[in-house]
């Protein structure tokens, strides 16, 4: 899958990824893929998405026809998703089918954002979260989280944090490669 990091520290926020991308046992390497970054870019805000290749397209698609496109607080970014849902079913044949006894319909995306107001997550069935200081989403969450709680103390730049947590997830996850990509912005 991926390692997908954001880092808030300092007055600055971080986004970083990997760039592999995996089918099953099959790896596509960053420089046979041209469009291999992970981390999609709308407005003032930083998506990094996890899951399926498709996701990428669709958000990308759909993004693109919301010119007024809010990503700066929980409910909003709630309300986007919510909006969202529906017409992923119906216009992109979404299959939101997880476990029968999950309490709502997925909408099968996991996203990491950053942006001026901080960070985000939005996880299957659209639970946002807001972070203080760090996060991770993808396969190489665990490792990348770990690396990022020792460094966050120790390291002051948050985009060092960013790298030393998506490089530790890419070391220790086979499902998660070389190059990164990392965007940096100033916080509000």
């Amino acid at each position: 899958m991926t390692t997908i990091v954001a880092v808030k520290k300092n007055g600055y926020v971080s986004i970083a990824a990997d760039t592999l991308t995996t089918f099953g046992n099959t790896r596509l390497q960053a420089n046979c893929d041209a469009s291999h970054d992970k981390i999609l870019h709308f407005g003032e805000s930083y998506i990094g998405v996890c899951g399926s290749a498709a996701h990428h397209l669709v958000l990308t698609s759909l993004f693109s026809k919301m010119p007024n496109l809010q990503l700066n607080s929980k409910d909003e970014i709630f309300e986007t998703f919510r909006k969202l849902h529906p017409i992923l079913k119906e216009e992109c044949f979404l299959n939101p089918k997880e476990d029968e006894e999950d309490p709502y319909e997925s909408s099968q995306i996991t996203a990491l954002i950053a942006n001026a107001q901080g960070i985000f997550a939005i996880y299957s069935m659209r639970e946002v979260f807001e972070f203080t200081q760090f996060w991770a989403i993808g396969s190489g969450h665990e490792f990348a989280l770990g690396a990022m709680h020792h460094a966050y103390k120790h390291v002051e730049s948050a985009s060092d944090i960013a790298l030393i947590g998506v490089e530790t997830g890419i070391a220790l996850d086979k499902n998660s490669g070389t190059p990164t990509t990392q965007y940096t912005i100033k916080l509000a």
